[in-house]
């Protein structure tokens, strides 16, 4: 089962959780992380010195190379994994996954400060990557 996983560039746990889900023997895609932390604030900030609005940069060559490969690299998977904390981009992702039919589930990193029902539309909710590989092997079988 491929696994792309959908997260924050923020999140130090992306390859700590993509190491663990693979020595489940899982294949994981989590290559995306390898941008760095700051690499959202970056392009932003190259795009302002532009003179660039957020529209304009989103139709520009380095936006439209990022989600060109992460939209391919979620096609390919068989399913996705969003990991908490996780932003807008994340949601995102996580939505567009499972509109077009692939299983998603949510790994979350702690309960929840404010409970969101819309999570129901997730294949399933985890506590830890033991709970979440056990959902796995559900849809694995």
């Amino acid at each position: 089962m491929n696994i792309y996983l959908i997260g924050s560039l923020r999140n130090p746990e992306i390859p700590k959780i993509a190491e663990q889900l693979r020595d489940a023997g899982y294949d994981v895609f989590d290559d995306w992380h390898s941008a760095g932390p700051e690499a959202d604030d970056s392009w932003q900030a190259y795009e302002e010195d532009r003179g660039r609005s957020f529209a304009e940069a989103l139709d520009g060559a380095h936006a439209t190379n990022v989600f060109e490969f992460d939209k391919k690299n979620i096609e390919a998977a068989d399913v996705v994994v969003m990991v908490m904390p996780a932003g807008k981009s994340a949601h995102l992702e996580l939505g567009w996954s499972l509109g077009h039919g692939k299983p998603g589930f949510v790994l979350l990193n702690d309960e929840p400060e404010r409970f969101d029902v819309m999570y129901r539309f997730a294949d399933g909710i985890a506590m830890d990557v033991q709970h979440l590989t056990n959902l796995l092997r559900r849809i694995d079988a």
